[in-house]
């Protein structure tokens, strides 16, 4: 898929999907185990309601919901918004058995998680948690 140029993009970048700009910040992707480690150690010790979406580039249906999912972090900007590729992170994200996962964490506790797409079911499930 796509030239061997992409093979340095990581995260979001890797996708290769146009996807919309984040306007506030609150959106994150994390590239290797170590950097998603640091992500759940800032998650646990926040405030900041977070959601993660643990995906993959090869599945279909990450791709048809990260579009919405980079949108809505434009809708929700009082979340934290974290992407994590389960091949890039493939220690840290072990316990994922389906793609895409939404795990919403609040005060540092997962409070809930989402299987599959949708995105007025994930729209519902921010909404929500914020």
């Amino acid at each position: 898929m796509g030239d061997s140029g992409d093979s340095s993009k990581k995260g979001l970048e890797g996708t290769g999907l146009a996807l919309p700009p984040n306007k506030h910040g609150n959106l994150i992707s994390a590239s290797s185990d170590e950097n998603l480690n640091d992500i759940l150690i800032r998650i646990k010790s926040s405030k900041t309601p977070t959601v993660i979406n643990y995906g993959a580039s090869w599945c279909g249906v990450c791709g048809q919901i990260l579009p919405a999912f980079c949108k809505l972090s434009n809708q929700f900007p009082k979340l934290s918004f974290v992407y994590a590729d389960i091949d890039e992170c493939p220690e840290t994200t072990q316990h994922i058995r389906y793609t895409p996962t939404f795990h919403f964490y609040r005060d540092g506790e997962r409070v809930d998680e989402m299987f599959g797409a949708g995105e007025e079911r994930l729209h519902d499930r921010l909404w929500l948690h914020s």
